[in-house]
């Protein structure tokens, strides 16, 4: 029988539809091959981006130019422009501001085909210390309430170039879907005096059914409630508020676990397409603050990843209800996944 389960960080419904069943090899593998004429993040083609921001280069080799690990680069398009005021203000019932905020492109390796899935952990360190390093620069400018990190990986999940890369967007705003994850880990510590995001890391270590990934620094989870099939979410086994504020040697753990993970669901999956999005604190530091709202949030917020292949596709059902229905349990989900050889 179908199950409706409930997220208490969310606060969402999802429908588990046990009947319809799906192992791995009964999702089509949606189309992801992104055409290649030029390519303007390969290495060489440092001419054909926006000059960089910032970069981890070999040494000797000058700024935009060849020779370099990772680059970060505006993006060409961006949706918001770091120029220009807020000039926040209302507009009869509604509010509105200027388009002020930054639009980045980390472009992850110079090698075109190198995902991160097959990376070496040193050079997918690498990049994850230059997300630390951007979301930590961007947090100093306080017209930036939020700065979200995220991959599309594949066409189906929205790249729209084949060459391994990640986006960062800081907004003057907090997202809906933070702001949703944000009052309930308040409101959790508040009556129990406990991060919602530890007791349900504690539940899912003591039950494992759902964990597919752990070492001593981070564990791997397939949420009780999730969304997709195949949905993970990996986080901090210890409280930990601030993805900017993590050491490097966190970082290497870090690396080894997504490494892994992202090449079991490659396996399992037949390289599907994904998103992942690293959800941390906002910026504490903008004014004004509300009374009271970040009183806690040290304690009662911890950062997480959240990875989801684009397995099913959202409906109608979807948008007019916001539940989602997923037809792999998460149970069986952690299982195919752990049983990935590698």
């Amino acid at each position: 029988m179908p199950e409706l389960r409930h997220d208490p960080i969310q606060k969402r419904w999802v429908i588990i539809a046990t009947e319809r069943g799906r192992r791995p090899n009964d999702y089509p593998r949606p189309e992801q091959e992104i055409p290649r004429a030029f390519c303007p993040f390969c290495e060489g083609n440092e001419g054909k981006t926006p000059p960089e921001i910032r970069a981890i280069r070999r040494d000797g080799s000058a700024p935009n130019s060849p020779g370099w690990k990772v680059r970060v680069v505006p993006n060409k398009f961006p949706a918001l422009r770091i120029e220009g005021n807020l000039d926040r203000r209302g507009f009869g019932i509604f509010d509105r501001m200027n388009g002020v905020g930054a639009h980045e492109v980390i472009i992850e390796t110079p090698r075109h085909d190198l995902g991160m899935a097959d990376m070496p952990v040193e050079d997918l360190a690498g990049v994850i210390w230059m997300y630390r390093e951007r979301l930590a620069d961007l947090l100093r400018d306080f017209r930036f309430k939020y700065v979200l990190i995220f991959k599309n990986h594949g066409a189906a999940a929205g790249a729209s170039l084949a060459h391994p890369h990640t986006q960062l967007i800081a907004t003057p705003v907090t997202p809906l879907t933070l702001s949703e994850e944000l009052i309930s880990a308040r409101d959790h510590y508040r009556y129990k005096e406990r991060c919602i995001f530890c007791d349900v890391i504690e539940q899912e270590l003591e039950l494992g059914s759902r964990i597919v990934l752990a070492n001593e620094t981070f564990v791997a989870i397939a949420p009780y409630a999730s969304r997709f099939p195949f949905e993970l979410l990996l986080a901090p086994r210890a409280h930990h508020h601030s993805f900017a504020e993590i050491g490097d040697g966190m970082i290497h753990d870090l690396a080894l676990m997504l490494k892994e993970l992202l090449f079991r669901i490659k396996k399992c999956l037949n390289d599907p397409p994904y998103n992942f999005l690293i959800h941390t604190i906002p910026n504490v530091r903008t004014p004004p603050k509300r009374a009271g709202y970040w009183d806690t949030i040290t304690v009662d917020f911890h950062w997480h990843i959240e990875i989801m292949p684009r397995l099913t596709s959202v409906a109608g059902f979807e948008w007019g209800t916001g539940f989602y229905i997923n037809p792999t349990s998460p149970e069986e989900a952690a299982k195919y996944l752990r049983e990935v050889e590698l």
